[in-house]
């Protein structure tokens, strides 16, 4: 079967970081055409600077960067603060990067590149999910044209980790996660009712950290000092499931996300059965279960074969 060609949408961000270099390890899974960033674990320019610095780290500087929007839909926010440290990795001093973004803003970047593939690109946010519902609002004939959505966000089935109610990614631009929900997408929806079981050990990160050369190493510091403030994978699992579907289990529900409320903006509110489905149809598939050991070993064997 031939790779799945995506653009992956992000705002390194450690787990971003780490989701990058799974999806370069895995050739036979996933092209990545375009990395497109986001506002999110930190501002524009600093999600878009990890991102190069990413590519600088596994030799994949041929990969497109495209800069995307600088704020949320509907409020502009300021990140002050973050588990992902004050550069959004780690701080573990990785060199500035090399390289620049493209001239061309994410936007235009998703839109294009889905017009000149129909059929062909899955779209991959594993941050907020500003750049998507631009695109679809800006262009909507692309919305036939784009086989699935494969995102990071939402907690269908328990509590939030931003607020007790909202997970963050949903939490920074519920608007956005609820524009791409109702496009008439195929979905399937990593929320933490799945990532938050992929929890990092001490013991699986000196392991691999023995094993490796210079990037795992690089990987495995930005996770030790990622893992004091959320130790969880959660956006490795998107690309994971391109690599070995099997990993997980879900079901169809209908989701949406509540954009008014101040006590719940960004919760994710999931219909299973029918009678609270109320005649809609299910819009996304929501990942439930994980085979974390297999995940964990997964990861390990690709993260060690990049060096």
């Amino acid at each position: 079967m031939a790779p799945r060609r995506i653009i992956l949408d992000c705002d390194p961000g450690v787990d971003d970081a780490l989701a990058m270099l799974l999806a370069f390890a895995a050739p036979e899974a996933v092209k990545v055409e375009a990395i497109t960033t986001v506002i999110g674990n930190v501002m524009l320019p600093q999600t878009t600077a990890n991102a190069l610095r990413i590519l600088d780290l596994a030799g994949r500087t041929e990969i497109p960067v495209h800069a995307g929007c600088p704020r949320p839909i509907m409020a502009p926010i300021e990140r002050k603060k973050s588990v992902h440290g004050g550069d959004g990795l780690g701080d573990i001093g990785l060199p500035a990067p090399t390289g620049r973004a493209e001239a061309e803003h994410a936007v235009d970047a998703i839109i294009r590149l889905v017009r000149e593939n129909p059929g062909e690109i899955t779209l991959c946010p594993i941050g907020p999910m500003t750049n998507v519902a631009m695109a679809l609002i800006k262009a909507p004939d692309i919305a036939p044209l784009i086989p699935e959505i494969v995102f990071m966000g939402g907690a269908a089935f328990r509590p939030g980790n931003s607020t007790p109610a909202a997970e963050f990614n949903f939490m920074i631009d519920p608007h956005a996660a609820q524009v791409m929900l109702t496009a008439g997408v195929t979905l399937t929806m990593f929320g933490l009712d799945v990532t938050a079981q992929a929890l990092i050990t001490p013991d699986w990160m000196a392991d691999v950290e023995a094993a490796g050369g210079p990037i795992t190493r690089a990987a495995i510091a930005m996770l030790r000092a990622y893992g004091h403030g959320d130790p969880c994978l959660h956006d490795p699992c998107v690309i994971a499931h391109f690599i070995d579907p099997s990993l997980f289990q879900g079901v169809d529900a209908w989701v949406e996300v509540e954009t008014t409320s101040p006590l719940a903006r960004g919760q994710s509110i999931a219909a299973v059965a029918e009678r609270h489905r109320a005649g809609r149809a299910p819009n996304a598939h929501v990942i439930t279960g994980l085979d974390t050991a297999r995940l964990f070993a997964l990861l390990r064997e690709k993260l060690l074969s990049l060096d």
